[in-house]
């Protein structure tokens, strides 16, 4: 079979949807299928093999002067082309110091996106719906509801079905203001019945999203969140006993992904166990970077305790980090629907704390590696952890059946065995593929 997954790039930061679609289509690749990765708005950034092909639709330097300027969109394709080729895009994205991927700053232009054949983006999109007919896959799969604008027009070219997984959507709606959340979210639910189906990590987000956007329910279907853990081993020898109990994050330094919470949380566990560590890693956007400063001057009151790394580029860094440390813990603000993070801790039999919300009682009830806590509670979190400390051999069963559970339930086959199931249930309810499915 063969599958095209368009996605969208992050702005030249790692993002863990692209990062996903991007093992998504590895997997599929490694099953013997045939998987297409179609990047929009910018190129994606991953930490292995980039399986996207150097071509860039809606490419974001485009899509943003065609959405402002009349002007910039009369002009011949000749004169504007070359803008959207990778190369240059990555470019300006570096001269400009990055490119801004938060919705506080993206409103109007997601609206734009949205309207689709009807608004200033039509050729962008009548370009994308043309390639796909060309390509002429088994069946199309949009990483996202925002770029349903282009559906209609691709109904109009391609026969074939169209899918679009839904991986975190709210998180960049809930940030417009209230006026242009309402419209998008209108404009979201008016396309879905061009859609043939709605893919999703989990149930809770399966249900949590289609009461959101307002979608049927019963045109869902779930796979499993995974990674390739044969690139995250558990490491030969365990930590040594005498190193210091530390406490890893490992996720965008942003308030939605709790850092201020686990901050708390170390505070207090800190007051009774002065010789624990936090060493905290991840990408941090530029819009937070004096809510991180603010963190960084508190971290500094605790003798040394707190270490930020950065974001490790390099998959050997990031064993490193996992190498180092004997908890992780993200304890979000928002209903994460993935949390990649907690498969490759538990891949490196790393024990995970985590809020009981979201996506997370499912990834622990499925891998049996982690701990629930209940959401924003410093005190319940830092209980949790000096139980951890304590119990070096509960770290050691947890750790194990994690690793375990993630090769069992969240492998690259099991992604790929479920994206051809719900395919093949999906055609069988709406007869909607072209040809019959392997």
């Amino acid at each position: 079979m063969h599958i095209a997954i368009v996605t969208a790039g992050g702005a030249g930061m790692f993002c863990g949807s692209c990062m996903h679609d991007n093992a998504w289509a590895r997997a599929l690749i490694a099953a013997g299928h045939r998987a297409t990765l179609i990047p929009t708005y910018t190129p994606i950034r991953v930490d292995e093999e980039d399986l996207s092909i150097d071509r860039v639709f809606f490419g974001g330097i485009n899509v943003y002067l065609d959405a402002r300027s009349r002007l910039w969109r009369s002009l011949p394709p000749v004169f504007k082309k070359w803008l959207d080729r990778p190369g240059v895009i990555s470019a300006i994205t570096r001269w400009a110091g990055g490119v801004s991927n938060s919705a506080a700053d993206l409103g109007d232009l997601t609206l734009a996106i949205l309207e689709g054949e009807a608004g200033p983006l039509r050729e962008a999109g009548d370009e994308l719906a043309r390639f796909l007919r060309d390509l002429n896959p088994d069946a199309v799969i949009f990483s996202n509801a925002l770029l349903c604008g282009a559906v209609r027009r691709l109904k109009e070219l391609y026969r074939g079905p169209v899918y679009c997984i839904l991986q975190g959507d709210d998180v960049f709606l809930d940030e417009l203001t209230p006026a242009l959340r309402r419209q998008a979210v209108e404009r979201i639910s008016a396309r879905a019945a061009e859609f043939d189906g709605f893919i999703a990590h989990s149930a809770f987000y399966r249900d949590y999203i289609a009461a959101y956007l307002q979608l049927p329910v019963e045109k869902f279907f779930t796979i499993p969140l995974s990674i390739d853990a044969s690139e995250l081993p558990v490491p030969a020898e365990p930590r040594p006993a005498d190193a210091p109990f530390t406490i890893g994050y490992f996720a965008r330094l942003a308030p939605e992904k709790g850092l201020h919470h686990l901050i708390d949380a170390f505070e207090i566990h800190h007051r009774s166990h002065p010789d624990s560590r936090l060493r905290i890693g991840g990408y941090l956007p530029e819009r937070h970077v004096k809510w991180v400063e603010n963190l960084k001057a508190r971290a500094q009151k605790l003798d040394g305790a707190v270490e930020f790394v950065g974001s490790p580029d390099t998959l050997e860094e990031k064993r490193d980090f996992y190498r180092s440390i004997d908890v992780l813990s993200v304890p979000t603000e928002f209903l994460e629907p993935k949390g990649i993070y907690v498969l490759e801790a538990l891949a490196t039999g790393v024990p995970v704390v985590q809020p009981a919300h979201g996506a997370f009682p499912e990834l622990l009830e499925a891998t049996e590696g982690g701990l629930l806590v209940p959401p924003k509670n410093p005190v319940a979190l830092a209980d949790t952890f000096s139980r951890l400390k304590a119990d070096r051999a509960e770290r050691r069963r947890l750790g194990e059946r994690g690793a375990r559970g993630v090769r069992e339930s969240h492998s690259p086959a099991a992604l790929a065995a479920a994206t051809i199931r719900g395919l093949e249930a999906s055609a069988a309810s709406t007869a909607s593929l072209p040809v019959k499915l392997p």
